[in-house]
């Protein structure tokens, strides 16, 4: 059966009764061996919870979005939770605008931004600008909006997201998002001109054409954070909600706008910024019971280390991780998955297609014989290698969240 008939299904099944779900989404948290390093991050790592975790559930691999196919943080977590990333298309922009709070509105652009330094011909030389400090972020994006004016029946917006992050917002009429990013993704060449794709674009590359020039005047003194990359445009539609799809009254515990963005656009509640790993936790034992059934607890420092190609302290952080896991596990959730939106392994420096380890703890699940919580020893796992929208249907069942099928 094709995955957008089966999460179909799954909508006609879902009722409003059974047991609560809680997502511990580890960022990225997939990796590969490191030469020299005796195996991957989570390999390396001494994780006692995590692996006893293991051996008391079901486990497996997750093919985020579909064979080679390397996940942003959106499709990813949108394919976690039971939406087709292919069918579900969400831009970038649009997910930062509404982990701020902005008040998105239907057929506002939006595009994700990061200052970035450019060197004396206009070349990339640091995409994220020595990821700038939140405050001068938000001094540069005032002094842009009080500066920059754009020609057309309409306004713009530029807020702060957090560190070297911004994003874009036109709104107005007849405003078309089928643009590629401005962001070259590497340094040392220029940023990508913007151009329309299609016609119906033809007026926003106009606007960001003007925006980007100016922004380039306005920031020219500026030491490192003397230019803007813009990427993930998209035209906002809202989407049916987990609560519309699948009876899931949810709640978000992230603290980057990112996840908070795809959280929102899904109908969860999310709660106040909850700070650092501990508080985290600490936030999941203080909301835990009556008012949801879906909770997911984001983690980030494993994605932003791998990235950051630092194997020793991700492999420091899955460690401090594990500390915490008895606190999720005294809550008794009818439902505890662990797993990730997508690998970072630190010998690549950056996400990849490499598929995510999962493990679904329930008082239904058949324990199979993985004895740790890896990327190898969950191959071996029951759940085998299963596309990442699966996952839903399988917390969803766990929980007895599913009608029975047909007579």
């Amino acid at each position: 059966m094709p995955m957008a008939d089966i999460t179909s299904l799954w909508e006609d099944l879902a009722w409003e009764r059974g047991g609560r779900i809680v997502y511990l989404v580890l960022d990225g948290v997939g990796g590969l061996i490191a030469p020299g390093r005796g195996g991957t991050e989570l390999q390396v790592a001494h994780t006692p919870h995590l692996d006893a975790l293991a051996r008391a559930s079901t486990c497996g691999q997750l093919e985020i979005v579909g064979p080679g196919i390397t996940p942003g943080s959106g499709p990813g977590h949108l394919s976690l939770f039971g939406y087709d990333p292919v069918r579900f298309r969400v831009g970038r922009g649009v997910l930062s605008a509404l982990g701020i709070d902005f008040d998105l509105q239907a057929g506002d652009v939006a595009a994700r931004a990061n200052f970035a330094t450019l060197d004396s011909e206009g070349r990339v030389s640091d995409r994220r600008a020595g990821r700038i400090a939140t405050d001068l972020n938000q001094r540069l994006c005032e002094k842009i909006c009080a500066k920059v004016s754009l020609d057309f029946e309409g306004q713009f917006f530029f807020e702060t997201v957090s560190e070297h992050r911004a994003v874009l917002v036109p709104r107005g009429e007849g405003l078309g998002d089928d643009l590629p990013d401005t962001d070259p993704q590497r340094t040392g060449i220029p940023p990508n001109p913007p151009k329309a794709r299609h016609e119906s674009a033809k007026k926003t590359v106009r606007l960001v054409r003007s925006f980007l020039d100016q922004v380039n005047q306005v920031l020219a003194a500026e030491a490192k954070a003397n230019g803007v990359l813009l990427r993930g445009f998209e035209r906002y539609e809202p989407i049916p909600s987990l609560r519309q799809r699948f009876g899931l009254r949810g709640v978000c515990i992230a603290d980057y706008p990112m996840y908070r963005g795809v959280s929102r656009l899904i109908g969860m509640d999310v709660v106040p910024h909850p700070g650092g790993v501990e508080a985290r936790f600490e936030t999941l034992q203080s909301i835990y019971g009556d008012d949801y059934d879906f909770y997911f607890l984001h983690i980030k420092k494993t994605d932003s280390l791998g990235e950051d190609a630092d194997f020793d302290q991700k492999v420091a952080m899955l460690e401090h991780i594990d500390t915490l896991i008895p606190q999720a596990l005294n809550l008794s959730p009818d439902v505890l998955v662990v797993t990730a939106d997508y690998s970072t392994p630190a010998i690549m420096g950056g996400h990849s297609w490499h598929p995510v380890p999962v493990m679904l703890s329930s008082r239904y699940a058949r324990i199979d014989s993985v004895d740790r919580f890896d990327e190898y020893a969950c191959a071996g796992g029951m759940l085998g290698l299963r596309p990442g929208t699966h996952l839903m249907g399988l917390a969803l069942a766990n929980a007895r969240r599913l009608q029975k099928y047909g007579a």
